[in-house]
């Protein structure tokens, strides 16, 4: 959240594996192809028990209507050591009070400061592993334009031979369309691509895409007012079904943390399917996480009260006091120190779990305002603002197996690896 627009590289730093954005990164993997001699009766015995009895890992059109998908948001600084994102979040997580939310993946420097680097194919498929392994269904990858260092994390999953097993969706923000005069621009056309790649998630047939909003002042200078972003999203989807991917099923983000929230009058001012939210939380002084949790809650509350679908945003925390101590280059609006009593108790893992089993229940309780059936977690990988599934160092999976002990029971319809 709050992610930078321009990250940059400095100079004569090294993005290791991560090269930057290929051709074939979106293409399926080529098929392998089978020895022709015909097989013997007992070896089509030993195909058929493991086609038939395995646990199934991924998800058909077909299965999204009958079971909740569970998934949860990507915002990724990881991928490129010596960006600037990259840089500024290891440096927030650096003091001693907040290595506990380092990435499993990160390690300490001899000074006490902290190296993240997930920018290998081996760190992205070890993280499709844990998060299937947690029962979730898909990720919510934050949208950036390809070259950009915060695409890193995408093109890796994309060039994964596991990402068959995960589904991914796109978050795409409006402050990032452009202006009129040059719709839809270089990143668009590449989300559109996106749209109809093999594992992109889709609702009903139809590929799931949230949208973050932009502020008034923004949308007045290069739009005019919200009529002209309408006339721009409404070709978004003409777009998107000419290109194959289908007509977007639209979730817009709204802002529970401002008063009003604009979420419910731009849904219907751009023309969205659904509400829901990147984050939700209240302006409290050292809150509880029960407190946070209760306020997600009412929030899905809120959003179905507007007679609008939603779709529940699950919380696993916010904290942004790394952020607070140590701003990140692209708030400028963060003075240090200031807000520093604003923050959420980070839940157990026994908590996190039955907020989400929480949102489930809803799900099953509101069909009216749930047709989507789906749900997003914040975040898998916020950990500077104080939301993560990811293991921590040293390797801290408890979130994982909280939630595979959920969305792995038995009387879930699809199985876990």
């Amino acid at each position: 959240m709050s992610a930078p627009r321009r990250a940059t590289t400095s100079p004569g730093s090294d993005r290791k594996r991560w090269r930057g954005p290929t051709t074939s990164s979106t293409r399926p993997p080529k098929p392998v192809h089978a020895d022709r001699r015909r097989p013997g009766r007992r070896a089509l015995l030993r195909w058929a028990a493991a086609t038939w009895l395995a646990p199934r890992t991924t998800l058909s059109a077909e299965d999204a209507a009958d079971v909740t998908l569970v998934g949860a948001i990507r915002w990724d600084a990881w991928q490129t050591p010596g960006s600037t994102p990259n840089d500024a979040v290891a440096r927030a997580l650096s003091p001693p009070q907040y290595r506990h939310r380092l990435p499993f993946f990160a390690r300490l420097r001899d000074d006490g400061s902290a190296e993240v680097d997930g920018g290998t194919q081996a760190v992205m498929d070890r993280e499709i592993e844990l998060a299937r392994r947690a029962g979730l269904n898909f990720w919510a990858f934050v949208s950036y334009p390809r070259e950009n260092p915060m695409s890193a994390g995408l093109e890796l999953y994309l060039a994964s031979s596991q990402r068959e097993t995960l589904r991914f969706c796109l978050i795409s923000g409006l402050i990032d369309w452009g202006v009129p005069s040059s719709f839809p621009n270089a990143h668009l056309r590449w989300q559109i691509e996106l749209l109809s790649h093999p594992a992109y998630l889709r609702i009903g047939g139809r590929p799931l895409l949230f949208l973050g909003l932009m502020p008034d002042r923004l949308m007045a200078e290069r739009w005019g007012g919200a009529d002209r972003l309408r006339a721009a999203v409404a070709h978004f989807r003409e777009l998107a079904v000419a290109s194959g991917a289908g007509d977007p099923f639209i979730v817009l983000l709204g802002r529970p943390d401002r008063r009003p929230d604009p979420g419910p009058a731009m849904r219907a001012g751009l023309g969205a399917d659904a509400l829901g939210a990147y984050a939700i939380f209240d302006a409290v002084s050292q809150g509880s996480f029960d407190e946070l949790r209760s306020e997600a809650e009412r929030q899905w509350d809120r959003y179905a009260g507007t007679g609008a679908p939603v779709v529940p945003t699950v919380m696993s925390g916010w904290d942004r006091r790394p952020r607070i101590e140590n701003p990140m280059p692209w708030e400028a609006w963060q003075r240090p120190g200031a807000g520093m009593d604003r923050y959420y108790a980070s839940p157990t893992a026994e908590q996190l779990a039955a907020h989400l089993a929480r949102a489930l229940d809803w799900v099953e309780r509101n069909p009216a305002a749930q047709p989507a059936r789906a749900i997003v977690v914040y975040a898998w990988n916020e950990n500077d603002e104080g939301g993560w599934l990811v293991p921590t160092l040293p390797f801290d999976d408890s979130r994982i197996a909280a939630f595979r002990r959920l969305l792995c029971a038995p009387a879930r319809p699809v199985a876990c690896p």
